[in-house]
């Protein structure tokens, strides 16, 4: 590999809680192609990434959330929400166990609240936290020949990345430093990500476009995510979302077998005896543009049933987006969706959108 690459800047960007993000490096449809059929280059470094170490740090951290941390062994991980004393959703994350702390990493807009949380309730003295945001890059390869450029570009052979589960991941020492290289679903099609130290961010993203990869931004991500169903904090779900309206037991993100943790009552408590009174589903629509954030949901008798909340046009399905839906709308139904100055007809779909 030679380093004449140079990296193309982004044609537009956003700024989302103080980070300015690319959304994208050329046209999204090129783009969503490169995540379907070859492999895109995405950078997710714009989310929060926090260490917890000490002989404590399973305990302490399986105290604070949905799932069950004690469970993991270095090399796994898993995905969790943690919650308001009422069973809010104040964050949703990624935790990865390594071999002497745990990895974790939450959404940009869930960060604040995230790190209040830790500060209100980790004892320093047992659980020593540190926030590595700074020090750490993340880079996403996603699609079909994203584990041939990864095992490439860290030395990680092509069949140990192909046989992990969701969240493993492993530590290798490479020319760009010590990289955590784990696979994630969060985009309904093959995706690894390089957590690796950001001096050698520029470095490593030449290389994997060397490689094949094509540079890509939030746009064409937020188009894949939409599509497998992941909600993203701050957009499909916040502090007034209960883990069930998010779908979060089927993204296993929820034990009911492990001990007490903040909000554990609400959770048990739809769990064994009722149900959410609204779900996170998805809708279709016939439309070249997206649909408005906020817009309302209506039945045939004129009942407001929802809201949408992520909304994007897929090169594959066309008009798509997230909504929470009141329960009563099946899948397979048809409701009106409003707002200031448009109106159309949408599909209601459960979640992931087809393959």
């Amino acid at each position: 590999m030679t380093s004449s690459v140079v990296r193309r800047d982004p044609t537009a960007t956003r700024e989302i809680a103080g980070h300015e993000i690319a959304l994208g490096y050329g046209p999204l449809e090129l783009e969503y192609v490169a995540l379907r059929s070859g492999a895109l280059l995405v950078d997710r470094s714009h989310r929060t990434r926090m260490t917890f170490e000490g002989d404590r740090r399973f305990d302490t951290l399986t105290g604070l959330v949905t799932n069950d941390v004690a469970s993991l062994a270095p090399g796994s991980g898993q995905y969790a929400a943690a919650l308001t004393p009422r069973g809010k959703i104040i964050a949703d994350i990624r935790i990865f166990a390594r071999q002497s702390d745990l990895l974790i990493d939450v959404p940009v807009r869930a960060s604040a609240a995230w790190i209040a949380m830790v500060r209100k309730f980790v004892n320093p003295r047992t659980t020593r936290t540190s926030d590595v945001t700074d020090a750490l890059t993340d880079l996403a390869v996603v699609g079909p020949r994203a584990r041939e450029v990864v095992a490439r570009l860290t030395g990680v052979p092509s069949e140990t990345l192909a046989a992990f589960p969701p969240y493993a991941h492993t530590s290798v020492a490479t020319v760009y430093g010590s990289v955590l290289v784990a696979r994630v679903p969060d985009v309904g099609v093959d995706a690894y990500e390089a957590m690796l130290p950001c001096a050698a961010r520029e470095t490593f993203w030449q290389h994997a476009i060397e490689l094949g990869a094509a540079p890509g931004g939030l746009d064409a991500w937020e188009v894949a995510r939409v599509e497998a169903g992941r909600p993203e904090w701050g957009l499909d779900i916040d502090d007034s979302t209960i883990p069930q309206e998010a779908n979060l037991d089927d993204l296993h993100a929820i034990s009911y077998t492990k001990g007490c943790y903040t909000g554990q009552e609400t959770v048990a408590r739809v769990h064994f005896r009722g149900h959410v009174n609204r779900h996170l589903r998805g809708l279709q629509f016939d439309a070249t543009s997206r649909l408005p954030q906020g817009a309302q949901l209506f039945d045939d008798a004129e009942k407001l049933v929802g809201d949408v909340r992520s909304s994007v046009v897929s090169p594959r399905l066309g008009g798509i987006a997230l909504a929470m839906v009141r329960r009563e709308i099946a899948p397979g139904s048809s409701v009106k969706a409003r707002w200031d100055g448009g109106e159309t007809t949408v599909g209601v779909l459960a979640l992931p959108f087809p393959s």
